[in-house]
């Protein structure tokens, strides 16, 4: 990857905030990014777990800039993406792959409908892909430290850690509080509901899963569009073992990891959450852009 390459004046972009209906209706705020030229590729970005939707809010426009149209979201329950207290009790993990990703997949195709599909998915953005019906539809598949949630694809110190929070601390926290503390995972608090199903997630070894344990993939030999995976040395949330088993969970897709240390792209520190902060060098997201449009309009 080079990193010398000069970094053009930024293009206008054009921001627009919208609502997006989940396929059940349920209204998601959502952040549509375009640039002063199209190059026919419409881009859904899928956050990682109660991250809001802001926080892409350098990489979208970058990609806007490069001539992607861009959306962002906040899932069910999370950022601005708000519901009713009786809802958001009967809210899952699942429904953000099942219900709320394929929705924005929907209103992308109607917005732009002669554009090809390209999804980036961060860490748990990259997981769901298999629960969505849309699964055949992108042409190009970027995931940033996107992995294998189940606690033991982390070793020593770290994996009797989250054993500890999936079997302990997530329960009792919902059971007295009403919710999770998302903090002690480095992200937002989530509802009671959808943390109880990712708890359980956790601490099966198929990660997701249905309610008798079962592995839960109803679309993911769907997905057989190239899928590229970037994951880091330094990131203690996403180790090479949960990467790998990620990838498994896609045998349809042409896949592709690539493993990088910090100082291959020219930074001190990536960790789960780098990737996206405006400070990344530019070369590095050139080569993303490169990846996906390319690969989408072939």
């Amino acid at each position: 990857m080079r990193l010398d390459v000069e970094t053009p004046s930024p293009a206008p972009v054009r921001v627009e905030e919208v609502h997006i209906p989940a396929r059940d209706g349920q209204p998601l705020a959502a952040t549509l990014y375009q640039g002063s030229r199209s190059n026919g590729v419409a881009l859904q970005i899928n956050a990682g777990t109660a991250i809001p939707r802001r926080y892409y809010d350098a990489f979208a426009r970058y990609l806007a800039e490069r001539g992607f149209e861009v959306i962002t979201y906040d899932y069910r329950g999370m950022g601005d993406s708000r519901m009713e207290a009786a809802a958001l009790r009967e809210a899952r993990f699942q429904d953000w792959g099942e219900r709320d990703a394929p929705g924005v997949t929907d209103w992308l195709a109607a917005r732009f409908p002669s554009h090809r599909l390209a999804v980036v998915g961060h860490s748990a953005g990259g997981q769901m892909l298999g629960l969505a019906d849309t699964a055949s539809r992108p042409h190009a598949v970027l995931l940033i430290a996107s992995q294998h949630g189940w606690w033991r694809n982390w070793r020593g110190r770290e994996s009797w850690l989250l054993a500890l929070i999936w079997y302990v601390v997530a329960p009792v926290s919902v059971g007295l509080m009403g919710y999770f503390p998302g903090r002690l995972v480095g992200m937002g608090n989530l509802p009671a509901g959808i943390a109880r199903q990712w708890a359980r997630w956790c601490r099966n070894p198929h990660y997701v899963s249905d309610d008798r344990g079962e592995p839960l993939r109803p679309y993911n030999e769907q997905l057989r569009a190239p899928l590229r995976v970037y994951s880091f040395t330094d990131d203690e949330y996403a180790p090479e073992a949960a990467v790998r088993g990620l990838l498994d969970s896609y045998p349809q897709a042409q896949r592709e990891h690539l493993r990088f240390t910090p100082a291959q792209l020219g930074v001190k520190r990536i960790g789960h959450f780098g990737w996206f902060r405006p400070t990344m060098p530019r070369a590095a997201w050139d080569e993303a852009a490169d990846w996906l449009e390319r690969t989408a309009l072939r």
